[in-house]
């Protein structure tokens, strides 16, 4: 078993899916960061882990689940946020975002007997999960973060490094509306898509 590891920001209003709004307000864009911050700390709270750590940028609140321990982010680009929360791991560690809150315990449970690196892409162009055998820093520091080649750009880092890598399935970032109503809709029984509807259902008024 590996640790898990979340990176994420507080949901608060203005700090996080700011690409959400508009259509939606930085109130409801913050309350979809939380459905989904909550979803994704499920699905890591199901799945057997050695430890389970949330990495956040900011305070936790009354989402965070039982068993899940929380260290603060460092600063820096997120490449350095990244590479700090895996400096912290001794053993294999699978690293996730929150932007992705279809993301299931199925999926997060790996075997690292086979390959040294797991990597996630996502349609962006990024990648929303990244597990290492060993937890090398240097494997994320520098790869340039946020842009439609970033998860090429990791790939590379680590086949160049002559890592046996296997590929998680392809997911959807929320990080626009369009995307929250396709995500929704791939995970219909999640926290995130009842948030939506009710979001969508009060604009609606």
């Amino acid at each position: 078993m590996c640790t898990l590891l979340v990176i994420a920001k507080e949901p608060r209003p203005g700090r996080v899916k700011t690409r959400l709004t508009p259509p939606f307000t930085p109130r409801q864009a913050a309350s979809l960061a939380e459905a989904a911050l909550v979803d994704t700390l499920l699905a890591v709270a199901s799945t057997p882990a050695r430890r389970r750590v949330l990495v956040l940028d900011g305070t936790p609140g009354p989402w965070l689940p039982p068993g899940v321990d929380v260290v603060p982010q460092c600063a820096g680009g997120l490449d350095e946020r990244l590479a700090a929360a895996l400096a912290g791991c001794a053993g294999p560690a699978l690293l996730i975002g929150m932007d992705t809150p279809q993301v299931t315990p199925e999926l997060l449970t790996v075997d690292f007997a086979a390959c040294d690196a797991y990597f996630g892409p996502a349609e962006d162009g990024g990648f929303w999960a990244l597990g290492l055998a060993v937890p090398d820093p240097d494997l994320v520091r520098g790869v340039p973060m946020s842009t439609d080649t970033t998860g090429a750009a990791q790939r590379e880092r680590l086949t160049a490094a002559g890592l046996r890598v296997r590929d998680l399935p392809r997911l959807r970032d929320v990080d626009t509306a369009y995307d929250a109503g396709l995500v929704a809709a791939a995970a219909p029984r999640g926290r995130f898509a009842a948030e939506l509807a009710r979001v969508e259902a009060g604009a609606r008024r």
